[in-house]
């Protein structure tokens, strides 16, 4: 499939991080829910394990997970993990977007 996810290196190192917190597989979760002040907004969630339909992309043993319906707003996406005055958070590059919003967690399309 050419319109793969990006997982960067400082995502991945982040979510091995906090995997290993919870004792849990460095697996993340994207998925994109309706909502938001946008139209749509992404949610990140540690997986268990991935589903058989699910597209996967990984990055230093870290895998990232994405559902069919949601892959088809995200695809080609980048996931990166971006610490700043204002906080830190996982941040998707989505060329598919439209617009966006101030706090980069929703999108339009």
């Amino acid at each position: 499939m050419a319109q793969t996810l990006t997982l960067t290196p400082a995502a991945a190192k982040r979510v091995a991080w906090i995997a290993q917190r919870q004792a849990k597989p460095a697996i993340l979760r994207l998925s994109v829910e309706g909502g938001g002040c946008s139209g749509f907004q992404y949610k990140f969630d540690l997986a268990e394990a991935q589903e058989a339909d699910d597209s996967v992309s990984e990055t230093d043993g870290v895998k990232l997970l994405v559902d069919p319906v949601s892959l088809d707003l995200v695809a080609g996406a980048t996931v990166d993990f971006v610490e700043s005055l204002g906080g830190a958070a996982f941040r998707v590059e989505n060329p598919n977007a439209a617009s966006g919003c101030g706090c980069g967690s929703s999108f339009g399309i």
